[in-house]
């Protein structure tokens, strides 16, 4: 089929399928045994749009995804920005566990797994950093033992974002405790529901919870939950963190046009012909979008190029919070109470909140050293 045929179906079924109330304001969902869905049109749109595997648009048919080629997907990112349709479904599954099965899972491992994740019906988190291993990830202690099929994991992993809403979450665990540090670890797949798993809301500085802190306790696992050879975790891990990096890098799909940062600050800062009255705002804002463009146009697969666009958005995102709470000045003060409205107070967390992004996925020192060796090639 053309690109030019594929544009005119793709933009017919989505005027047809895309609900009204997502055109305006659209609602984010990350699926899930627990998910809430407070406008049904959420749902309503998940459902179709997985029924053509365009939640997962460029993942094999074999496992319901959509089997778009690249040029087909930009094309379906154009046409839904066109109509201001939000993406389907977004989280951990579609962007770091689905990638990382699809690479390095069987046949049988992707059948089971990737399906549930293209129809929203699992939401996933990450089992990574540990209370003594952080940065130096290699150095985790949370241990599978074997016993007969199974491993039976005791440990625990700390910032496990969305921990307390997921429905399954993957894990490093050490296998071997006499191999180095690096060779003795293994990636393993289990469900939140197993006995011996228990969850640990962190209060934020921004006053949300989405980190956790998750407990194994004699957990059994079975051995088939294992992706990848024994050992050979901390290769499967290191890949899955390059999709991740490109998610937080902000290398994703459509995303929802909203009020931009252009008109919230000719609201609090004034406007003079139809410009920006303060011109030292006009010009952070026009260095901000110049720099998002740049970064959109970036189709580079996932490579040790993740760390530099994981630096880089997160830099972006920081500098962005900084420069609104800048914008909107001591109505950017706001915690609770009158005097502030919705979208300030949200402002404030939303500023205290990005003060994370230098160090969830790995911190900006880790990725400038991945930079410096990797891409550049400079000497340890």
């Amino acid at each position: 089929m053309s690109l030019e045929r594929f544009r005119e179906q793709a933009r017919e079924w989505l005027e047809e399928n895309c609900p009204d109330t997502l055109r305006t304001s659209g609602s984010y969902t990350a699926g899930g045994r627990k998910a809430t869905y407070p406008n049904p049109d959420t749902k309503i749109w998940l459902d179709r749009m997985a029924s053509r595997g365009w939640t997962a648009p460029t993942w094999p048919s074999e496992y319901s995804g959509g089997g778009l080629s690249p040029d087909e997907l930009r094309v379906l990112e154009d046409e839904m920005r066109r109509i201001n349709a939000p993406a389907p479904l977004g989280g951990h599954g579609l962007t770091m566990i689905g990638p990382a099965i699809l690479e390095f899972g069987t046949p049988d491992q992707c059948m089971e797994h990737l399906p549930p994740i293209v129809r929203g019906e699992i939401r996933w988190c990450q089992g990574y950093s540990e209370p003594g291993a952080g940065s130096d990830l290699a150095s985790l202690q949370c241990r599978a033992d074997e016993d007969g099929d199974d491993y039976v994991i005791n440990g625990s992993k700390i910032w496990t974002s969305g921990a307390n809403e997921a429905d399954w979450i993957f894990c490093l665990v050490r296998t071997d405790v006499n191999a180095s540090k690096h060779q003795g670890i293994s990636f393993v797949v289990l469900d939140m529901d197993s006995p011996g798993v228990t969850v640990s809301p962190i209060e934020l500085i921004s006053g949300s919870s989405e980190f956790c802190q998750t407990f194994f306790d004699n957990v059994r696992v079975p051995k088939r939950q294992r992706i990848g050879n024994p050992g050979e975790g901390w290769t499967v891990g290191k890949r899955l963190l390059q999709y991740e990096r490109s998610s937080i890098g902000g290398r994703g799909g459509p995303r929802q046009k909203t009020r931009t940062i252009d008109e919230i600050a000719k609201d609090y800062c004034g406007a003079s012909n139809g410009k920006i009255a303060r011109t030292d705002i006009r010009d952070r804002i026009m260095l901000t979008i110049r720099r998002s463009f740049e970064e959109a146009a970036s189709n580079a697969a996932p490579s040790y190029l993740s760390s530099f666009f994981k630096y880089y958005g997160t830099e972006q995102n920081m500098r962005r919070q900084d420069l609104m709470m800048d914008i909107l000045g001591s109505q950017g003060l706001g915690w609770d109470g009158e005097g502030f409205s919705g979208f300030e107070r949200g402002s404030t967390r939303g500023w205290l909140r990005s003060k994370a992004n230098s160090i969830e996925g790995g911190t900006s020192e880790v990725q400038l050293n991945i930079i410096a060796k990797r891409v550049l090639g400079l000497p340890d």
